[in-house]
């Protein structure tokens, strides 16, 4: 912790020098608080909207939107009705607050409809309705309902990755998450498709933001972001380092056996990619921010206080950015709660026609108990050591007026047979059972084996009619939704007193905090409230007078406004610009020719100029004006071909003669190979596999992609060396995803044609100058400790760089630090990039944080309609460090044997999770092949994956 203190203070420094000025006094104002929505005060009132005219007048500005808004939780079972809560770990609070914010977001006035997607689970071990592809969330109130269409509403959207007929956990999701990204992809663009038609006006409608939930999900929202352009929030409900923190100060499990048991390095990682790519965090509690995400490399409220008041002052922050930090509590319905007036002594108010039979749920509670009528401390929460429920039973058993006085129920999830339990949650179990032996608590202590969701309220009410007391003892609790609905049965709290408990009795002020590692505290609280009836009527009274402030329909507000405050970030071709169309009358190959000429006139990188002067003596253009009417050109081009490629609809072979058909190539070709080999042995692998394929390359049938490292100008010189034609490729994935050109059958002397819509797509954070700046110092800074006689060990290679590509030559790559830690530094700085260790750890690329090779595919898809199932990718055993990027998908996958398998390997070795954590290579999609294997044998491989016929 020191170390890190120290880093981020470095990091600060050094981030303030470079904006060239120290803290003005608009800066020094700020507060911690500034990160919160609410800017709550001190003493932390929520200001919720006070009353029903003004939430009237709110939803009546918001009627002419047709929001389209896409929520993420990929793990544990979901579903609207009979949640199974409790049944594992994985399916906790979590679950319960995705589904009720995509209902409630649902009925919200300006949101047309909410996706929830998350994973199909088709296994016999669990429920069939975990296997339906749609599942429609109706709301529970049908009051003020927004104007309904065709596909309005809210919707669990599931999505098939991983192994089909298994339920995992979290921790082993990890290797399919690309697959997931794939899937969520095709349904959001077809789904943007159905809404254009409906209310768009014939324009697709894309998502106003995208949610992800946890950090299996963030990972999956920052990927789906880049892909779709369109911002992202991210909320993390429970955080990795604050969790390996508390599991290596327990001191019984290794950083090495908590990372193999956890996967814990792979989900900080998820969450610091989240923090880069994430517009606003959400958060239920202050405490989460000001003690769990202050862990983060990728978060630090002062520099956020400083970059945030620039931004006011409209002084630039020189490429850096801070997420903002939103504190929104979790929603909750209140219309259908009736708090329990009665008594176990009388029936309840408006019972006196005869009294209605008990629920099931009372008697399977109250048969455990000597004397039922004793108040009732009620804990629910299923078996986990940090839930802290063996410390809440000995401070029952220790405590013989808390005996004499109340009962005590541990409501612990769902069991049929300890032994088939998880090995936690039994013991956890076991504990409980042993100590209610030891304290001989028979006839005090209720411990259900079973109850369903819909019980829930059923057993807070009984709780409630017995005058008694809800307890979380948790250790920590991230938020804890089980006090506000507690609060609104009308049952007092004893809380922990670490994390969102202390923001929920700041508003509520309906119980007592406790330090939960304080057995003898936790007694007395108890004690305190059992025993004081004035104390105990006082708290309920006061939960029930301010639970409103937790009602959906307020969370859900200063959620939109939340995103209505995001930045659009489509590009132009994405958008729907009708004047767009107007303005262009040059036909598609007019513009091509614009193309060509002006990047001839540029030497468009093929000479790794980038100085060319800005006046020349034979009257050429300007530089930038060269360059401002080269971009036209690509954008009125590749517009007429979009549009007459959709007048066309036609892709088939006897097209090609046709102006659609012309370009791209890739658009008509029944598979595409993408050849992604780094390392030394690129030459000979294109060689083998164009062999391998030589019938269907003839044909026409197939078409192949360069995924490289190399700049244009290196490309150029490796085509021009292996004496292999352009046009052999369809499109060059350039500078590890930086850069995208097409192949050109029009010019010999240039070829290659940019995409420049693809640099408005990646551009998102891109740090420019001001990261490039700070990269050439790092660059300095490791020599000056490292180097022998001031030798360089990293040098900027200017020549080299591009506008979305900065890159380094490493001249000892042996003494490098390792990828993860130039990806620290700059996290530090506020600056948001991708770093890429490539060519044999000989080169280092720095792009934009969301473009890489693999997200140059789905920009493919989504750009032309390259169908990501019919993509075949190629890679040796090893590569650059974005490697496992090009492994997972719905793409096929050839890993040819013997290819990079140890030249690479180094820049491996200091990876944070091993490459078994991230990969599926078990996945029918992917194929390892033999040894150095022939274009024969890489055939067969081909075929086994039935991308050929035999």
């Amino acid at each position: 912790m020191a170390k890190r203190r120290l880093e981020r203070e470095r990091g600060r420094r050094e981030a303030v020098a470079d904006m060239s000025e120290d803290l003005s006094e608009g800066e020094k104002g700020d507060t911690v608080g500034d990160f919160l929505a609410h800017g709550e005060s001190n003493r932390g009132r929520l200001p919720r909207i006070s009353s029903v005219e003004t939430m009237e007048a709110w939803a009546s500005q918001q009627k002419e939107k047709k929001w389209y808004i896409v929520l993420i939780s990929l793990h544990g079972l979901i579903r609207g009705e009979n949640m199974e809560l409790g049944r594992d770990s994985d399916t906790g609070g979590q679950v319960k607050y995705v589904v009720e914010l995509a209902r409630a977001l649902g009925s919200m006035p300006g949101v047309y409809r909410v996706d929830l997607l998350t994973r199909q689970v088709s296994s016999l071990e669990v429920d069939w309705s975990y296997g339906e592809p749609t599942e429609m969330l109706p709301p529970r109130n049908s009051e003020g309902l927004n104007e309904m269409g065709e596909s309005s509403g809210a919707y669990i959207i599931r999505i098939p990755f991983g192994p089909r007929d298994k339920y995992i956990p979290k921790e082993l999701l990890w290797p399919y998450l690309s697959e997931f990204v794939d899937g969520a992809l095709s349904h959001i663009i077809q789904m943007s498709k159905v809404l254009g038609e409906q209310v768009g006006g014939g324009h697709p409608v894309w998502p106003v933001a995208i949610h992800g939930h946890y950090a299996d999900a963030g990972d999956s929202a920052a990927l789906l972001s880049g892909a779709l352009n369109v911002p992202m929030l991210f909320t993390g409900h429970s955080l990795g380092r604050d969790k390996l923190e508390q599991l290596l100060r327990q001191g019984r499990l290794s950083r090495d056996e908590i990372n193999s048991t956890y996967k814990i390095m792979r989900r900080i990682e998820a969450e610091e990619i989240s923090l880069d790519a994430s517009e606003t965090v959400i958060t239920s509690t202050r405490q989460e921010i000001e003690e769990q995400w202050r862990l983060y490399d990728g978060f630090d409220p002062i520099l956020g206080r400083k970059l945030r008041a620039r931004i006011r002052r409209n002084v630039s922050c020189y490429g850096r950015f801070m997420p903002r930090m939103a504190v929104i509590p979790p929603g909750m319905e209140f219309h259908h709660i009736v708090p329990h007036d009665g008594d176990m002594d009388g029936e309840t108010e408006g019972n006196e026609d005869g009294k209605s039979p008990d629920p099931h749920i009372w008697g399977e509670i109250m048969r455990y108990f000597t004397n039922p009528r004793k108040p009732m401390i009620l804990a629910l929460a299923r078996p986990d050591p940090k839930k802290n429920l063996t410390t809440l039973v000995k401070a029952f058993g220790e405590c013989r007026p808390l005996q004499e006085l109340a009962n005590l129920t541990l409501i612990m999830g769902n069991r049929d047979d300890v032994d088939e339990m998880s090995s936690t949650s039994a013991s956890v179990l076991l504990s409980i059972l042993k100590l209610i032996d030891k304290y001989d608590l028979y006839g005090q202590v209720a411990y259900p084996k079973h109850h369903k969701q819909s019980d829930v309220p059923d057993i807070y009410r009984l709780a409630a009619k017995t005058k008694g007391v809800f307890i979380n003892p948790a250790f920590i609790e991230p938020f804890g939704l089980t006090l506000i609905e507690a609060a609104a049965h009308g049952l007092p709290i004893v809380a922990t007193r670490n994390g969102g408990p202390v923001d929920i009795h700041r508003v509520l002020d309906n119980g007592l905090l406790v330090d939960p590692h304080n057995q003898q505290s936790i007694a007395d609280a108890l004690l305190k409230l059992v025993a004081d009836k004035q104390l105990w009527a006082k708290c309920r009274a006061n939960g029930l007078k301010n639970i409103h402030l937790f009602s959906w329909p307020e969370h859900c507000k200063t959620y939109l406004t939340k995103i209505a405050s995001c930045k659009p970030r489509q590009p132009r071709w994405l958008r729907n610009d009708d004047d767009d169309e107007n303005s262009e009358s040059d036909s598609p190959s007019d513009s091509l020719r614009d193309i060509q000429d002006i990047s001839l006139n540029l030497k468009f990188s093929l000479d790794g100029d980038k100085n060319v002067g800005k006046e020349n003596g034979d009257g050429s253009l300007d530089l930038d004006d060269r360059k401002s009417k080269l971009e036209t050109a690509v954008l009125s081009w590749s517009r007429g071909v979009q549009k007459s490629t959709q007048k066309s609809g036609s892709t088939d072979k006897g097209d090609q003669n046709s102006g659609a058909g012309k370009f791209p190539a890739l658009r008509r070709r029944k598979y595409m190979f993408v050849i992604a080999v780094d390392c030394g042995a690129l030459s000979e692998s294109v060689k083998r596999i164009f062999d391998a394929l030589e019938k269907e390359k003839a044909e026409g049938s197939i078409g192949f992609i360069l995924a490289t490292s190399f700049n244009l100008s290196e490309l150029h010189s490796f085509l021009v060396s292996e004496r292999l034609n352009p046009i052999d490729f369809d499109a060059f994935i350039c500078n590890s995803g930086g850069d995208l050109y097409y192949s050109s059958l029009h010019s010999d002397e240039n070829p290659f044609i940019v995409d420049l819509y693809y640099h408005s797509h990646i551009e998102y954070r891109w740090g420019g100058e001001g990261l490039r700046k700070t990269l050439v110092r790092w660059a300095a800074s490791i020599t000056d400790k490292k180097g022998d006689d001031k030798e360089h060990i990293v040098v900027e290679d200017e020549k080299n760089s591009a506008d979305y590509c900065y890159s380094f030559k490493v001249c000892k790559p042996g003494v490098v630090p390792p990828v993860r830690e130039l990806r620290k530094v700059m996290r530090i700085q506020a600056l948001r990039c991708h770093v890429i260790y490539c060519q044999n750890g000989s080169k280092i690329n720095v792009i934009p944080v969301l473009a890489a090779r693999c997200q140059a595919l789905r920009y493919l898809y989504l750009r032309w309609g390259m169908d990501l199932s019919k993509v075949v990718v190629f890679v040796g055993e090893s590569g650059d460090t974005d490697y496992e990027g090009l492994l997972g998908g719905v793409h096929k996958s050839v890993i040819l044997k013997g290819v990079c398998s140890g030249e690479s390997s180094q820049l491996h070795a200091n990876r944070s999770y091993p490459l078994t954590d991230v990969v599926a290579f078990d996945n029918p999609n992917l194929i390892q092949t033999s040894e150095d294997c022939s274009s024969a044998e890489l055939r067969d491989s081909l075929e086994k994956l039935g991308v050929l016929k035999s």
